[in-house]
Order: C-alpha cells, then structure tokens, then sequence
C-alpha cells in the first residue's frame, strides 16, 4: 500500500476551493417546477385548519398535505416515528405541513406566506428535565425514545467502598453541522416509464432508497438516487435527504 503515511489529495478538494464544483442548486434546470415547504410556527399543538389566502389564484400552484402521499407518512429509519408531513399534530417548531409548488421560484417562496394554519397549542416540551416529568406526552407513555443498560460489576457497591464520590452534571447546548452547500433534491419523474430519479446533496444514497421507495409507492429497481457534490455532512445528512427527497 503505497498511500500509508503520505497525505493525499482529496479529489474534490480543488473543486471545491475554486467554487467550480457543482451543488444542487448550480444544476442547469429548465421547465422544472420550485418547491417551497410551509412549517409550522408553533412547538407544540394540535392543527385545527388550513386556509389558503382567497386572493390569491392558486389554479396553476401544486399543494401537497399529509393525505396527498402515495404511500405511508412516515421516514423509516430506526423506528417510523417521523411523519414527511404533518397532519393532525405538529411536534416541534418548523415541522413541514404543506408543501408548494410553481414554475416560479419566487412565487413558490412567497405563497408560503398566503397559507395559515391554526393550532390549537399543547404545552412544549424544551428540556430533558421537562421531558422525563411526562407533564405533556410527545413519544409513547414516557417521552423515552430508547433504553440501553449496560451492566458490569456492582456499581453500588463500589460508590459504597469509595473514600470519597464526586458527582458532577454536564449539559451542551444545541449544535448543527455546518455545511458549504444547502442540503437540496432534485427530482426526475417520468411517468410514461414509471420511473424516479432523485439528485441530491446526501451522505447515505442507500438511506434515500429505502426510506423514499414506500413514500411514493415505489418499487426499488423504479427509483434511481445519485449523489451530488456534497460539501460537507457529518452525520446530519443522513435522514434529513430522505425527509427533502420526498417533499
């Protein structure tokens, strides 16, 4: 092995520092229709409505809800917990409801403000300690995604035989990965051949294929997932594509 111990180039890196590499939203794309996602602006809530402004013409704007999708609502990953979109129940700030579509990318972006959804809001939950007292339910009976136990030796016993014990709390705020580009999808649909093919900045293409192909009620070997330049992912664009790849 001739490369142990030498450094070595990374083949994109040239690309990527002359802005020559081409992300998601540097691909020539015409006659293509923009999407825009309307989120919810509350934490927590039940949605009692949506209302689309009456002023405005929404005869050529493709609008997709939760009972649009083909297949089943949910993004399959460790456990089918994520809906692709909200539809009785929003459970965190931001989460897609409605998504939007129009050959205009500006009037995609700005019908986003002309839709208005009412909540009827539940108490948010922000913190760990809120979140174990079970005062508002928002996973299971205990707000308890997973439990692991790892169990070697007598833990009591040990803090019994101790000299001296220090307990200490550590807490670290909310981070998010830094990227070069937006995490974009393109998709590709021919319909004749019943055939999807999806580009997008991604880290897991096989993630994309497994949780998109029940989404839209297709089989494996109908959709195509190519991924584009990607600058940077580190861990945060591993089920995130599938949830855009949909939408």
């Amino acid at each position: 092995m001739t490369v142990v111990g030498k450094n070595i180039p990374r083949p994109e890196g040239p690309r990527k520092l002359t802005g020559a590499a081409r992300y998601v939203d540097d691909l020539p794309l015409e006659d293509f229709l923009w999407g825009a996602t309307v989120r919810s602006t509350e934490s927590h809530g039940r949605i009692l409505s949506i209302e689309f402004d009456p002023d405005e013409d929404w005869s050529d704007v493709t609008v997709v809800m939760a009972g649009d999708i083909p297949g089943p609502n949910i993004v399959a990953l460790l456990v089918q917990d994520q809906p692709v979109l909200a539809q009785d129940r929003v459970l965190h700030k931001h989460q897609a409801v409605v998504l939007l579509a129009h050959r205009d990318r500006e009037r995609a972006w700005q019908l986003r403000d002309k839709v208005r959804i009412q909540y009827a809001p539940e108490e948010p939950v922000f913190t760990l300690e809120e979140s174990l007292s079970c005062k508002s339910l928002l996973y299971g009976d205990d707000n308890i995604f997973k439990s692991f136990a790892i169990d070697k030796g007598d833990a009591d016993a040990a803090f019994a035989a101790a000299d001296e014990v220090l307990e200490r709390t550590y807490e670290t705020g909310l981070q998010e990965q830094a990227y070069i580009e937006n995490n974009g999808m393109v998709a590709f649909h021919d319909a004749a051949a019943g055939r999807l093919r999806i580009v997008g900045s991604m880290q897991c293409p096989y993630y994309v294929l497994k949780g998109l192909c029940p989404i839209v009620d297709m089989k494996p070997e109908q959709v195509e997932i190519e991924q584009a330049a990607t600058g940077g992912a580190f861990g945060g664009k591993e089920d995130y594509p599938t949830i855009i790849a949909a939408h």
